[in-house]
């Protein structure tokens, strides 16, 4: 199993760029940022200082969209990127959450998104796309065997046949092994409709760990409410996908929609962090199967559950009160033991 670390590119963007070398010298293989550019920092000028102070560590957005910048631009960064370091990038997509909301725009339908997943993808390995209209560009600049692989983030069932459809990796933010079974096997049936091999649809599993000293109930108090935050994350999905497809019609698992009966509203300002104040509302349950919290045994287990499941990689949100202490505890006791 591979291993990835989530960041937000709060500044100073050196913290970024030093959690990121640490995450790498502890064995992590990845590098993820959030990506909502009135919220955060411009990730992919982040991203140029990773790649070059890191040797092997891959970087992408978890997520990217469609619509806060063009497809050329998108793919002109990836493959510039490529060019300077190496193949090291993942572009991460979805139809966008808070960069799309803080700026006063909807999420991006699935029909635009799937298009720019072609074009980006195209555009990055020097191929001719279509930008619409009929426009086809190509960057005559890359060089032969450039490749963006493109990753796109899914809960709902529309969003996760077009991820079996068309993306090279799935995306899956939250932990829970119920929920990582049904979404799987939803995006691989989808890929093996569509004539694909669904061993070739990498499947990324995503959400905050915290590992704690022991099992008292005071050290999973502390870690439920160090990644509590997550929930709330997660339920502005399902709203959305509870609005679309309304609640218990079997189009998407109560599982996943139960919990956010009691959510009142949402604040950006307050996205992604611990102590979100709008996220009261998530149960300790959804902590515990959204998230991975305990002893590095309680990971461990988890984490080896999820790979039968077919989940090729763990990407842990390195959110909270002890960042450096989760990357190296995962470093010297979590991804020896998973992989060993």
């Amino acid at each position: 199993m591979d291993f990835g670390i989530v960041l937000q590119t709060d500044p100073p963007a050196s913290r970024v760029v030093e959690l990121m070398k640490r995450a790498e010298h502890n064995g992590f293989s990845h590098g993820w940022t959030f990506d909502s550019a009135v919220l955060w920092q411009e990730p992919f000028v982040i991203y140029s200082q990773v790649l070059a102070q890191t040797s092997t560590l891959k970087i992408g957005p978890m997520v990217t969209n469609p619509g806060t910048r063009t497809w050329e631009v998108t793919a002109s960064t990836f493959a510039t990127l490529n060019d300077m370091f190496g193949n090291r990038t993942v572009c991460g997509i979805g139809r966008g959450d808070s960069a799309m909301r803080v700026a006063g725009r909807t999420p991006n339908t699935l029909a635009r998104t799937r298009e720019a997943i072609r074009v980006i993808r195209a555009l990055g390995r020097g191929e001719e796309a279509d930008l619409g209209g009929g426009t086809v560009v190509r960057f005559p600049w890359v060089k032969p065997g450039a490749s963006v692989p493109v990753w796109m983030a899914a809960y709902g069932p529309k969003a996760l046949k077009t991820t079996g459809e068309e993306a090279d990796g799935f995306i899956l933010q939250l932990a829970d092994l119920y929920l990582t079974e049904y979404m799987v096997r939803a995006v691989r049936d989808a890929a093996e409709a569509a004539g694909r091999d669904p061993s070739e649809v990498t499947v990324c599993v995503a959400a905050p760990a915290y590992v704690t000293a022991d099992d008292s109930p005071e050290a999973l108090a502390h870690a439920r409410e160090q990644c509590r935050w997550f929930g709330g994350m997660v339920g502005n999905h399902v709203a959305d996908l509870v609005a679309k497809y309304g609640a218990h019609t079997g189009a998407v698992p109560d599982e996943l929609t139960d919990y956010i009966k009691a959510r009142q509203g949402y604040d950006y300002a307050h996205h992604g962090r611990s102590g979100n104040p709008d996220t009261q509302f998530v149960p300790d349950e959804i902590v515990d199967r959204f998230c991975l919290i305990g002893p590095a045994e309680k990971h461990i287990e988890k984490l080896k559950a999820l790979r039968a499941l077919g989940v090729d990689q763990f990407a842990l949100y390195d959110m909270h009160d002890a960042q450096e202490a989760v990357i190296d505890t995962y470093g010297t006791k979590v991804i020896p033991a998973v992989n060993a």
